[in-house]
């Protein structure tokens, strides 16, 4: 379901790149130097600290313009997503293998063909680990948005979702979503010992409430119910960060009001109808500085 996901985004991806004269990226940050990434060329200077990527869409930065050169299409690398904000800011020499579609099973296995485990790109150089995922995890923030869509017309001014729901979606995060992010972020620290280790979390996608219908197609009442699923997943990374030994970057206070409902030139966070810039329901260019800023600031 999720490499679907996945390839689904590529394609709307693709679309929006089409149709590059018709983004507003007005607000967004011009494009920083871009820093090589490994998966297209690796600098050699032993002197800088090495900063080492992992993730999903949103440490990707799926949609967001340009792609990595040579980067796997289906990751949706940009070479503007935070890891490369960052790198570019502080002369880290940068290793990014995010790749959208990418749950905790992917730190392990096969993403895709040519796209190796996450944690072969961890070696014994690695100085900064920078990780995000968790939300494709039992195919969890798709799933959840997609079925509150579904049901949205139903009572838009009610909560179908939470109604037909109830905590299944919860459950799933503290039952499977939570243990995996353990040993996920375990398999990091075994891999990387000596490695400062930042868990980012996750921002605000939707308002605290009313939401802003059709835009986030989510029924009223559901709003609240969704941004609840969401905090109960970032608690779940902040708990696996702690019991790791990682530090977790809580994207929840900076990213209050800059979410998907929010003005262009205010929002980090694209609507699922009328992204601009970036993949819908993703952090676009400015969403992904502001993840760079709070990275940054982690690592003073």
């Amino acid at each position: 379901m999720r490499k679907t996901v996945a390839a689904g985004i590529a394609a709307a991806v693709m679309t929006i790149a089409g149709c590059a004269d018709d983004i507003d990226d007005s607000a967004a940050p011009s494009a920083p130097p871009t820093p090589p990434s490994v998966s297209a060329s690796t600098t050699t200077d032993t002197d800088q600290l090495h900063l080492v990527n992992l993730g999903d869409s949103f440490s990707a930065a799926a949609g967001v313009q340009p792609l990595v050169a040579d980067s796997p299409v289906l990751c949706l690398r940009s070479s503007r997503n935070f890891a490369h904000v960052l790198a570019a800011a502080e002369g880290y020499r940068l290793t990014d293998v995010s790749c959208s579609g990418a749950d905790t099973t992917d730190f392990a296995s096969l993403q895709y063909d040519g796209v190796p485990p996450q944690l072969d790109a961890l070696t014994d150089d690695a100085d900064i680990v920078t990780v995000m995922i968790g939300g494709n995890d039992s195919d969890l923030y798709s799933t959840a948005i997609r079925e509150c869509a579904d049901l949205a017309a139903r009572d838009l001014s009610g909560s179908p979702c939470a109604d037909t729901r109830g905590a299944e979606y919860v459950d799933i995060v503290e039952n499977q979503t939570a243990p995996a992010l353990l040993d996920a972020l375990q398999a990091v620290r075994d891999k990387a010992p000596d490695a400062e280790i930042l868990v980012v979390g996750y921002p605000w996608i939707l308002p605290p409430t009313g939401g802003c219908y059709p835009a986030m197609p989510v029924a009223t009442g559901d709003v609240t119910y969704l941004r609840e699923l969401q905090s109960v997943l970032n608690a779940a990374l902040q708990r696996a960060a702690e019991q790791t030994g990682a530090r977790f970057v809580d994207m929840a206070p900076a990213s209050e009001g800059h979410d998907a409902c929010a003005p262009v030139g205010q929002r980090w966070i694209e609507p699922r109808n009328g992204a601009s810039g970036a993949a819908p329901v993703h952090p676009n260019a400015a969403g992904q500085q502001a993840i760079a800023d709070a990275v940054a600031a982690a690592l003073e």
